[in-house]
Formats: C-alpha cells, sequence, structure tokens
C-alpha cells in the first residue's frame, strides 16, 4: 500500500494520477480508510508530526522533494530508506533560473536598470564570458546540469563540492582546504549545495569577502537558488549596502514567506523571486515514483537513496 501525505499541494490531484499509474496496487490518503501497518511506502511533503505514526510495515519513504533537509529534521522519521526525487524536467527549470540570473549580471542588469532610471547613456562593456567565471557550489544532479547549460555559452566554470568532482570544462575544487582557492577565482557565485549542517549559513560576510573583485562591475554576485538555511540574510543586506557584493538574485529566504519587514525587499540590486526555481512536475513525478514501487515490489534496489549521515 502507498500512503499519501502531501501538504500545501494538490494531495488529490496526486492521488489520482499515482491511483492510474500503479493499477490494482493500493493508494490511499490521510483520512481514508485503511490499516497503517499495511502502508509499504509513504509518499511525503512537509509531513505533520503524527505522519509516520503506526507503519509499522512501512519498506521506504519517497520524498516529493529533491532537497531532503527539512524530512531529515522530522522528529518522528523512521529508520526506513528514503528516496529523493530526481528528474530531468527539475533539473533543467532549476538551470533555466541560473542560467537567467547568471547572464543578466554578467550583462551587468544593475547597472545599466540604474542608468535607465537617470536617463543616463553611458556604454560600459561588460566582459566577455569566457572572462568572467562562475563558481558553482555543490556538484550533485543540478548542479552538474547547471554547468552543462552555462558551458556552452562561454563561461569559464569552476565548481566546489565536498568530494571531488570531476566534469570536462569545469575546474573542480573540494573541500574545505579548496574553498578559499575556489572563492577567489569566482565573480558569480552560485549556490546548489544541500542544506546540512557544514553548509549551513555558508552564504555569509566571509565568503562574500574572498570573492574575486576585478571582472564585474559593481563587484562580484550571488545566486541563491537551494535552501534559505544556506544564507546569513543580515550579511547578504550589508554586503550589497557596502559594496562588498555587486548583487544578488534570491529564490530561497531564512523565512519563507519573505517578511514584509525584510530589508531585502527594498535593496534595488537584490532580485527576489518567492522559491519558484523549480518544481516537482506532477507527470513526471508519477512516473518516477510509480517506476520506483513497481522496481522494488519486483525485487530491485531502490535508486536515489539519501545517505542520512552526509544529508542528502
Amino acid at each position: 500500500m502507498l500512503l499519501l501525505h502531501l501538504s500545501d499541494v494538490d494531495e488529490a490531484s496526486w492521488a489520482e494520477a499515482l491511483r492510474a499509474a500503479l493499477g490494482d496496487y493500493p493508494v490511499v490518503r490521510r483520512g481514508e480508510d485503511y490499516d497503517p501497518a499495511d502502508v509499504r511506502y509513504i509518499f511525503v511533503w512537509k509531513p505533520k508530526p503524527e505522519a509516520f505514526d503506526g507503519l509499522t510495515g512501512l519498506r521506504a519513504i519517497l520524498s516529493l522533494g529533491a532537497g531532503v533537509d527539512a524530512l531529515l529534521k522530522h522528529p518522528a522519521l523512521p529508520d526506513a530508506p528514503i528516496v529523493r526525487f530526481v528528474d530531468e524536467d527539475l533539473s533543467q527549470r532549476m538551470s533555466d533560473y541560473v542560467v537567467a540570473h547568471v547572464t543578466m549580471h554578467h550583462r551587468l542588469y544593475t547597472r545599466f536598470q540604474a542608468d535607465q532610471k537617470a536617463k543616463l547613456w553611458s556604454q560600459l562593456y561588460p566582459p566577455a564570458a569566457s572572462e568572467t567565471t562562475v563558481g558553482i557550489m555543490g556538484m550533485g544532479v543540478l548542479g552538474q546540469d547547471a554547468a552543462s547549460r552555462l558551458k556552452p555559452l562561454g563561461f569559464d566554470l569552476r565548481s566546489w563540492s565536498r568530494t571531488p568532482k570531476d566534469m570536462a570544462g569545469v575546474v573542480g575544487f573540494a573541500g574545505a582546504d579548496q574553498f578559499d582557492a575556489f572563492l577567489a577565482g569566482t565573480d558569480i557565485l552560485v549556490n546548489l549545495l544541500p542544506l546540512t549542517p557544514e553548509t549551513t549559513g555558508i552564504l555569509n560576510t566571509q565568503t562574500f569577502a574572498k570573492l574575486r573583485r576585478d571582472r564585474l562591475a559593481g563587484g562580484p554576485v550571488i545566486v541563491n537558488a537551494a535552501r534559505g538555511g544556506h544564507q546569513r540574510e543580515s550579511d547578504i543586506v550589508a554586503a550589497l549596502r557596502d559594496g562588498t557584493l555587486g548583487a544578488a538574485s534570491l529564490d530561497v529566504f531564512e523565512t519563507e514567506p519573505l517578511p514584509a519587514s525584510s530589508p531585502l525587499w527594498d535593496i534595488e540590486n537584490c532580485y527576489i523571486t518567492p522559491h519558484i526555481a523549480a518544481i516537482s512536475n506532477e507527470a513526471t513525478g508519477v512516473r518516477y515514483f510509480t517506476n520506483i514501487i513497481k522496481r522494488h515490489e519486483a525485487g530491485e534496489a531502490l535508486v536515489n537513496v539519501v545517505d542520512r549521515r552526509r544529508g542528502y
């Protein structure tokens, strides 16, 4: 039996699609008549405190999100494998966001937006893409996809991850010992890291101060489309105001929705989007999780299982 426990999404629509895809395999929702002990899989998004009560026969937890940091903090999380959502559509949506904001900042949008408001004709030429280094933090599925889409545009690319990653056309850095060297040659810093205790608050004053400052007019830029927990927003405000950062694109925040009282709303070189960089598509999600359940029931191993020790 598959139990759906999806908060803040259309659970009924997902249930209808999964029932059609799984055929005779039972799919139930919260509030329906079922024995919790019969549940073999639970499909979750923002599970409530009681989500896992009575699930003594659970074989796997299926997470609608690509990131599982919030799920891992659930106080009653069972000791069952967690399968995260890995999907080409989600990856492309995230890469679309990254490419749009990287190219916007590379072409000095903040500078020319200010000139337009001032009715000032000032022909400042941006550096070539090959003269601009995009540093990607996090080289999992999303980071590698973003790099593959930025590469044909001619950008100089580098990456930083917990362990070494080898990708053609990308200069790789890994581990704490190489973090400063990675930052020193980066003009546009893109964060696609998983949120772990080690990466919490990594977008801070110290990180910003180590970015390269001699390429982009106005200063280096950050793009955060991962998790709000990665950033210290008071540090971002200060860095945007004192020129340590030339601009920032933020899709995620420490508190969501972003409170109206946040000073980020009023900073002209801060570009805010409401956590919309990528979304889990229902059609592809149904195909993905249906295949996982069918194959696992047939005796095959689960794929994309979270390493709880690493946090992703």
